[in-house]
């Protein structure tokens, strides 16, 4: 698949919300439990790519979003301020075509040049599908919360995740603030 990867414009907006609404009305990946409009997505869009980052994958040559992925603060508190906690979403029928990776490594490559060191992801279980996608981008499993969800008539577990943007750097201090 041919993509254009681009930071999101709040215009993305609405094609976002769409493509985002399936997950949280039909499946437990999201655990929203009302998909938020287009007026609330872009605020999301503008909130997260000032600190971060938010990206949109369109079908090369179009204007069609086929795909986004964004990070978002870890925690608010300072001590985690060099870590993102990071989500990819797809429209239906684009999963194993390698946008989801696409949009991933292009927004890890912004994250570390903003001086992020680590990534956090979470996944409501089962989902094989992103466990494949994060395991093969250098995600490693550091735990599951068990039954923590409650959606679709039963308890869900959630799996967290972690990346080193920085390998090599240990303990060395932070090279200043990231974003």
């Amino acid at each position: 698949m041919d993509l254009t990867i681009r930071p999101a414009t709040l215009d993305d907006a609405a094609a976002c919300a769409d493509i985002y609404s399936y997950y949280v009305r039909e499946t437990h990946i999201s655990f929203e439990s009302e998909p938020p409009d287009a007026e609330e997505m872009a605020r999301r869009i503008a909130s997260y790519s000032a600190g971060h980052a938010w990206l949109v994958a369109l079908e090369a040559g179009t204007t069609d979003v086929v795909g986004f992925a964004y990070a978002a603060p870890y925690s608010p508190r300072e001590a985690y301020r060099w870590s993102a906690e990071t989500s990819v979403y797809l429209q239906q029928g684009r999963r194993r075509t390698g946008a989801g990776r696409a949009l991933y490594e292009e927004l890890f490559d912004r994250l570390s040049a903003r001086g992020f060191r680590r990534l956090v992801a979470g996944l409501a279980l089962p989902n094989e599908a992103s466990l494949g996608l994060h395991t093969a981008l250098g995600f490693e499993v550091v735990g599951t919360f068990h039954q923590i969800g409650w959606k679709h008539g039963r308890w869900h577990d959630v799996m967290r995740l972690q990346k080193d943007l920085a390998p090599g750097l240990g303990d060395a201090p932070p090279a200043g603030e990231p974003g």
